[in-house]
């Protein structure tokens, strides 16, 4: 691995609201840093116009962050951060995989699991780039728009390899944003997937006039539920009480600027799911988590009854009040269980 000195050349991939955030904190701290989008027509108006209109508007983009999708946007990069949907996390790293040079750190901000294989993002990483590349993220409580306008913000960086660590603590830890190391990848992974389903259970609780009891309920249970499949995986119970996992639940069940929560209080509404989507504009992970998040917890045998409803209320057409009262009449338990 290159060392990493206090001034890195940074390629930020995905100019959604995340890749954007954090390719403009970047450039906060770096001389040289480039955000890499899709099509040339995105890069020339981002190029042009300065601002992400669509996904952060109203932020100018620094004069040093340079926009562009010339594959050759990452070459020679100290870092280069994924920050790509789930859904596109695989294609990404095969687009990437030929270009890389060996001492190049890859690291990704994308939270979720791939839909098709229901594989952990450290799986997927292991496979299209080589065992021989430790995985490395950033995940917990955070809003893009909040990062962007540098408001306080806390995330665990978590890897294998203290190097990799080192590397993402000297690109992103500064001004407004403070990073907390963590060894623990796949607690680091659970927390930033599982919490959009709850997200999603939270919203439809109170879309549908449930109440702050309801909401603190689905929160402190669906932490439990968390908890049991991170036992089964092997995650550390520290990890999914920290940034990672219980902060980053909080964030995205309590406000309305979790995309999560948005769609799931339309739905709670009465709105059918695809409505919900297209008005929510934008990806929605806990829809496609849900589904997968079920499917392994059944090979795990591990008991996720506030996700299995999320799943039923989205995929099984189930009405929310009856989701509800399944979740109310389950038989009284211990509660450390």
């Amino acid at each position: 691995m290159n060392q990493c000195f206090p001034r890195m050349r940074i390629a930020v991939l995905g100019g959604g609201c995340w890749g954007t955030a954090l390719a403009v904190h970047a450039a906060r701290l770096h001389a040289d840093v480039a955000l890499w989008v899709r099509n040339d027509a995105t890069a020339g108006q981002l190029e042009r116009e300065r601002e992400n209109a669509r996904y952060l508007p109203g932020l100018r983009l620094p004069d040093n962050l340079r926009v562009s999708a010339d594959p050759a946007t990452i070459e020679g990069r100290d870092l280069v951060l994924i920050a790509v949907p789930s859904g596109a996390f695989r294609e990404t790293l095969r687009w990437i995989a030929p270009r890389l040079a060996h001492d190049q750190v890859v690291a990704w901000a994308t939270k979720g699991l791939e839909t098709a294989t229901g594989a952990w993002l450290h799986e997927i990483a292991e496979q299209e780039l080589g065992p021989e590349r430790p995985p490395a993220l950033i995940s917990g409580p955070s809003f893009a728009a909040e990062v962007a306008q540098e408001q306080p913000t806390a995330l665990s960086v978590a890897s294998s390899d203290e190097g990799h660590m080192d590397c993402l603590v000297t690109a992103l830890h500064g001004r407004s944003l403070r990073l907390y190391r963590n060894t623990d990848v796949i607690g680091v992974e659970l927390g930033g997937a599982l919490k959009n389903v709850l997200a999603v259970a939270t919203g439809i609780a109170d879309g549908a006039g449930f109440g702050a009891n309801a909401r603190a309920a689905l929160m402190t249970r669906g932490l439990a539920e968390i908890q049991r499949f991170g036992a089964a995986v092997g995650a550390r119970p520290t990890t999914l009480t920290g940034l990672s996992g219980l902060g980053d639940m909080i964030l995205t069940c309590t406000d309305n600027q979790s995309r999560n929560r948005r769609l799931g209080r339309m739905l709670g509404e009465g709105l059918d799911l695809d409505t919900a989507r297209a008005r929510v504009g934008q990806s929605v992970e806990g829809v496609e988590t849900a589904r997968v998040a079920v499917a392994r917890a059944k090979a795990l045998e591990v008991d996720m009854p506030i996700c299995a409803e999320v799943h039923a209320v989205l995929y099984q057409g189930r009405p929310v009040h009856d989701t509800v009262r399944r979740l109310l009449e389950r038989d009284a338990t211990r509660e450390e269980d």
